[in-house]
């Protein structure tokens, strides 16, 4: 039986709405430096609280967004696995996009490929949705096996320029995977 705040269940996690309890453990993945390497920044914890605010907003707005992630066994929080749709403008916007982050210590178990695959089969099945992109910097491997290992496709004629990141920023240049509902 699922909670009231579930939104998917897989073999080892749940993924859910974000809950108060969740702002603390938030604070700290978004503080190691592990866990945002591939980020232009560490986040301060206002701007984490603000990240928060704005995966509520998200749901209000489309009915779907970024969910918690925890573990089935002990209900701990790990981190955030979902669909969203990017704030910014590029060549393949609109679009909807699967994205994780998860605590370092929860790194290569698995966990950010099981969850994304939920929330992709959600996405297309419970949404109906035609296409679902991720993107990262180039050299973030792990995540680019993610996307690998779900069968999201790499074209480098896709790759682009992060608007939100300055010329010259050296995470600025990104790829984009995407896979079709076929």
């Amino acid at each position: 039986m699922m909670e009231q705040d579930e939104v998917l269940r897989t073999e080892r996690l749940i993924l859910r709405r974000p809950r108060e309890a969740d702002r603390e453990p938030f604070v700290r993945l978004n503080a190691d430096p592990r866990v945002m390497e591939f980020f232009p920044a560490i986040l301060s914890r206002p701007e984490s609280d603000a990240l928060l605010e704005r995966i509520g907003a998200h749901l209000g707005k489309y009915g779907f967004s970024k969910c918690a992630a925890e573990l089935r066994e002990t209900g701990e929080f790990i981190g955030f696995i979902g669909l969203a749709v990017p704030r910014f403008e590029a060549a393949f916007t609109p679009c909807v996009e699967i994205g994780w982050r998860l605590a370092a210590e929860y790194w290569g178990r698995g966990l950010a490929t099981e969850g994304a695959r939920a929330a992709m089969e959600y996405g297309f099945a419970e949404l109906g949705l035609k296409e679902i992109v991720s993107f990262t910097t180039a050299g973030n491997v792990r995540s680019r096996r993610v996307m690998e290992k779900l069968g999201m496709t790499y074209d480098a004629s896709d790759d682009f320029d992060h608007p939100s990141l300055p010329e010259g920023h050296p995470q600025r240049r990104h790829v984009l995977y995407r896979l079709r509902r076929d």
